[in-house]
C-alpha cells in the first residue's frame, strides 16, 4: 500500500509546491505595482524642443517627479508629425516606466499616412487627457469683412481665389482649413509653411486669407489691430480673447477643432499604474498653481478619465479621417 501511493504523494507535492510558488509570483507582483515607481520614468514628447507639447510635457515631468516621488524625465523623439515618438513609446516594455504625450497628430496619422508603425488604439493604454490649446481663426485687418459669416460669403465668391495657410500638409490647422472648405462650400487654396507661424506671418503680410492658429501666438496681433478674430474654433469662449465669439455662436456648426493633449502608456501596462497616474495628473492639472502656469501659455488645462479618453480618440479618429478622405490629403 505504501508503495503505491507514493506517486500520488510525489504530484500532491509538486502541485502543492507550484501553487505555492504561484502565489510567491502574485504576491511579489501585487506588491511591485503597489511600490511603483521604484525607478525613473521616461516621458516621450514627439516633437522637437520648443514647440507647445515640449513646453507642457516638461511642466507636468516637473509636477510628477515631485508628486510620484521619482524622477520623470522627458525625452524628444520628433519626426514623422509625432509619429516617431509615439511609435517608440508603442514599442515600449508595459511596466509603467514609459508615458508619452500625444496631440491630435495621433488620430489624424492612420489615415494621413499610408503606413503608420503602430495601432493608435490597440497599442495604447490612455491615461487622461491633459490640456486644449484653443485656435482662433484669423485674417488680414484689411480685408472688406468684419465677422466669420461675412468671410464666408466674401469666400464663396471668390472661389479658388483665397487661400488659407497652415503649418503643413496633415497639421491640425491645414485640416481646419480643409473641414472649413466641406462644411461651408467655400473653396479655399491650401498653401503649407514649415510651421503655422509662418503662415501667420503672411496673414499679416497681405499674402495669406486664413489661418487657424493657436491663441498665444495670435492674440497680440489681435489686439493690437494688425489681424481680425474671426472667431474661436472651440466650444466655449476664452479669457484670453474674451470678445471673440466662437465659431457656433458666429453661425457654423460642426466645426471644431480644437489642439488637445493626452498621455498614454503602452498597452498592457497595469491598470493599478494607469489609476495612479490618473489621480496624479488631476490633482497636479487641477491645482491653482499649475492653471495660472498654463494660462500664461493660453493652454487650458483639461482631465478625463482613462475610459473617456480613450472614446475621444476614437471620435477623433473618425472625424479627421472623414475629412481627410473628402478631401483627397495625403502625407506620402
Amino acid at each position: 500500500m505504501l508503495v503505491q501511493t507514493r506517486p500520488a504523494l510525489r504530484y500532491f507535492t509538486m502541485r502543492s509546491a507550484l501553487g505555492f510558488l504561484l502565489g510567491l509570483v502574485f504576491v511579489f507582483n501585487a506588491q511591485a505595482q503597489d511600490a511603483w515607481p521604484v525607478r525613473p520614468v521616461r516621458f516621450i514628447l514627439p516633437f522637437p524642443p520648443g514647440g507647445g507639447t515640449d513646453i507642457l510635457g516638461r511642466l507636468i515631468a516637473e509636477r510628477l517627479s515631485v508628486s510620484l516621488g521619482q524622477t520623470v524625465f522627458t525625452e524628444n523623439r520628433g519626426g514623422a508629425g509625432g509619429n516617431v515618438g509615439a511609435e517608440a513609446a508603442a514599442r515600449s516594455a508595459p511596466d509603467g516606466y514609459t508615458i508619452v504625450l500625444v496631440a491630435p497628430s495621433l488620430a489624424i496619422s492612420p489615415t494621413l499616412y499610408s503606413k503608420v508603425n503602430y495601432d493608435p488604439v490597440k497599442d495604447f493604454a490612455p491615461v487622461s487627457l491633459v490640456a486644449t490649446v484653443p485656435n482662433v481663426m484669423i485674417t488680414q485687418a484689411s480685408l472688406p469683412v468684419q465677422n466669420l459669416q461675412e468671410f464666408i460669403a466674401f469666400a464663396k465668391g471668390k472661389p479658388g481665389v483665397l487661400n488659407f495657410g497652415s503649418g503643413g500638409a496633415g497639421t491640425s490647422n491645414h485640416l481646419a482649413g480643409e473641414l472649413f472648405n466641406i462644411v461651408t462650400g467655400a473653396k479655399l487654396v491650401h498653401v503649407p509653411y514649415k510651421g503655422v507661424n509662418l503662415a501667420m506671418q503672411d496673414v499679416l503680410a497681405g499674402n495669406v486669407h486664413l489661418v487657424a492658429i493657436g491663441i498665444p501666438a495670435a492674440a497680440p496681433h489681435i489686439r493690437a489691430g494688425r489681424l481680425r478674430a474671426l472667431a474661436l474654433v472651440a466650444p466655449q469662449r476664452s479669457a484670453a480673447l474674451s470678445e471673440v465669439p466662437t465659431v457656433a455662436e458666429a453661425g457654423l456648426r460642426d466645426f471644431e477643432v480644437t489642439t488637445w493633449y493626452g498621455v498614454l502608456a503602452p498597452a498592457g501596462t497595469p491598470r493599478p499604474v494607469i489609476t495612479r497616474l490618473n489621480a496624479e495628473l488631476v490633482k497636479i492639472l487641477q491645482s491653482p498653481e499649475m492653471k495660472e502656469r498654463l494660462a500664461a501659455t493660453g493652454t487650458e488645462p483639461l482631465t478625463s478619465t482613462p475610459e473617456e479618453f480613450a472614446a475621444y480618440i476614437k471620435r477623433e479618429i473618425a472625424k479627421w479621417g472623414e475629412v481627410i478622405r473628402k478631401a483627397g490629403v495625403k502625407a506620402d
